[in-house]
């Protein structure tokens, strides 16, 4: 895969990585259909369905070694269970919220998630924050509290998606491997449980597969297909990218889940969320503002 020695951004990394987006983009619409069916069974089904495609693309790339490497290292296997079980509970999080309702809460969590980047940066690497960084990680902050205050309760899915995400990204990057042989080790270490899980629905006649609606069936199939197709196109665009340019790309996602959840799902937007939303933004606009000016001067420099 090719690397961006240069810092500079190609056209084919700008495809790659806006149809990752893209393709999460429209990801709602997808899960949806599936809304009716329990989120763990959908959960297993990404993993499951995603392994034959991600051994496929390896194959193709010619990096299986690796992957037999990192099987065989206690540390690096252990930290690809860590990705594994974070992965897995974002995944389980991001079903439920669009199948029940919530698909503005995962908008919101996807949008704090950079700014909780880089406080997990401060917090647990020490990187030191310039005001623009602060000023916008205490406006995310101040719109949490807003929705926690008019709904009396933290909004759990939002952070939910932004702490198992970010966690996630952080330890991801301690992971001596190359992003796809990393994701199929990931859905290789959930295999086992993915398939006792269904086993289990199967013997108890709670599965949803291969029983009712075949439309059902098919869509379950298509969990791996819309599941480690994006990550594996935006984590080869990625890396033909500057940082400052993947800032910005990175909101296309949450703001066409926004989009679909207000206009298309219908979930109601009322005045706490008239009041966060903003801020949330504003606080983007403030951070990629300071990434991009970071970024030009290192090219400068």
């Amino acid at each position: 895969m090719a690397e961006n020695p240069d810092n500079t951004d190609s056209p084919r990394g700008l495809a790659f990585a806006i149809s990752a987006y893209l393709l999460w983009g429209f990801l709602p619409l997808y899960m949806k259909a599936l809304g009716h069916i329990p989120a763990t069974e959908v959960v297993a089904h990404r993993v499951i369905w995603s392994v034959p495609i991600a051994a496929a693309v390896l194959v193709w790339l010619g990096r299986t070694a690796d992957l037999r490497v990192a099987l065989r290292n206690p540390r690096m296997l252990a930290m690809g269970c860590v990705t594994a079980a974070l992965i897995s509970v974002n995944w389980g999080i991001y079903v439920w919220a669009i199948g029940s309702g919530h698909a503005l809460d995962a908008a919101l969590g996807y949008y704090i998630n950079p700014l909780f980047s880089v406080f997990l940066g401060a917090v647990l690497l020490g990187e030191k924050l310039n005001r623009a960084q602060m000023a916008a990680i205490a406006l995310a902050g101040l719109a949490v509290a807003i929705l926690t205050w008019e709904s009396g309760r933290l909004p759990l899915v939002a952070l939910g998606l932004t702490v198992t995400w970010g966690f996630y990204a952080y330890f991801k990057k301690s992971l001596p491997l190359g992003p796809n042989q990393g994701f199929m080790l990931e859905v290789l270490i959930l295999l086992p449980f993915a398939l006792g899980w269904l086993g289990w629905l199967v013997a108890t006649g709670q599965s949803n597969f291969a029983v009712g609606v075949p439309e059902d069936t098919w869509l379950l199939v298509g969990c791996g297909i819309v599941t480690a197709v994006p990550l594996m196109i935006y984590a080869n665009g990625a890396k033909l990218l500057r940082l400052s340019t993947i800032g910005i790309l990175q909101y296309i996602a949450p703001t066409m889940i926004f989009l679909t959840a207000v206009f298309w799902f219908g979930e109601p937007f009322g005045a706490a969320r008239m009041i966060a939303f903003p801020m949330i933004w504003v606080a983007l606009v403030i951070y990629t503002g300071a990434l991009i000016q970071k970024s030009r001067a290192k090219a400068v420099g």
